[in-house]
């Protein structure tokens, strides 16, 4: 479908059917009923069929995109994507040795309440020094007030911790939104207006989500899959509101950032196959980075059917360990982002 919608015109005359931008609008609103309905009626076995299907494969897009994105030469940007990796790398290993810590220092709740607080305060540490570094890049930008910002978020995550990580579940399936609103900019500024009045739907769509599940009795079952999911979703920490909502919402959220990633990026965002890096400006430096981006590619590949043999062998434990890993490509998105602005 998306190499059939990449040749499109972006206009047709008057009663020449659809414009391109018209059938781009169709599909998203379809798409997004869809998930909202799926994610409503099962989200228990929306959440598993989904995270199962395209968790893998939106990453090797992601990485794929990336490459597109990253300039071919460094020069002046070299600070900035220097800090952008360290703090990827370092904020994704401190992140995933926090359960064996914890484990081996036998902490109570205070000690991990602290220890959440204090990984948190790293990350909107680095967050700040990287949108400063970026409002100095050209376009320059005054994101001066981005400062007190990040006081008051500081003061938000060492009163409720907790709290702050479950907004960073929900908010960053939004980011994919964000993501493809500037990929439009670039590429096809005529679909721009439609997207945003699909964006416009979402609350909407959102708004009847949780009124028709507010009172929607809990979820059956009480294995260690089902335990997992409503706690990702944040059913510990809400618990007056029923879980089956917040399933379906964080299912929906991330059906949602998996179609942007698999669906609409390699339509507007890449301008080759995903597998072609004729367009990576990387990969004319020189043959050698070329060959080492297609085994970078293929060895994601090779990841990507590993991830999907681990899901049918444990389900659970490979949910568990994809989504602390995950924290990679969800950190690698802001440095982009912020690129992108």
């Amino acid at each position: 479908m998306s190499q059939v919608l990449t040749f499109l015109p972006l206009e047709r005359p008057a009663g020449n059917g659809l414009a391109s931008r018209h059938l781009f609008a169709i599909a998203t609103l379809t798409l997004m009923a869809a998930c909202a309905f799926l994610a409503g009626w099962a989200p228990l076995g929306f959440s598993i069929v989904t995270v199962f299907l395209f968790a893998g494969p939106h990453n090797w897009i992601e990485i794929r995109y990336f490459m597109a994105r990253m300039p071919g030469r460094w020069g002046k940007l070299r600070p900035y994507f220097l800090i952008s990796f360290a703090g990827i790398l370092g904020l994704t290993a401190s992140f995933a040795a926090l359960p064996w810590l914890g484990d081996a220092l036998a902490w109570e709740r205070d000690g991990w309440l602290t220890a959440i607080a204090l990984w948190n305060t790293l990350l909107i540490g680095w967050l700040v020094v990287l949108i400063q570094m970026r409002s100095r890049q050209r376009p320059c930008r005054d994101w001066f007030w981005t400062l007190p910002v990040a006081c008051a978020l500081l003061a938000v995550n060492w009163l409720t911790p907790l709290a702050w990580d479950l907004g960073l579940v929900y908010l960053h399936p939004l980011i994919a939104l964000w993501i493809l609103d500037r990929e439009l900019r670039r590429s096809r500024p005529a679909w721009r207006p439609a997207y945003h009045a699909c964006l416009a739907c979402l609350p909407l769509v959102l708004g009847v989500l949780w009124w028709k599940l507010a009172d929607a009795p809990p979820l059956p079952g009480d294995d260690a899959l089902t335990v997992r999911v409503t706690r990702h979703a944040g059913a510990d920490i809400l618990q007056g509101i029923s879980p089956h909502l917040l399933v379906a919402t964080h299912t929906f959220l991330e059906a949602l950032h998996y179609a942007v990633w698999v669906l609409a990026i390699p339509l507007v965002g890449l301008k080759t196959a995903p597998w072609d890096l004729s367009s990576v400006p990387m990969a004319w430096r020189s043959p050698s980075w070329r060959t080492g981006l297609a085994c970078v590619l293929g060895v994601s590949a090779l990841v990507v059917l590993a991830l999907w043999a681990c899901f049918l062998a444990d389900y659970p434990l490979t949910r568990d360990i994809y989504f602390t890993l995950a924290l990679f490509h969800v950190l690698a998105e802001a440095p982009f982002l912020l690129r992108a602005l």
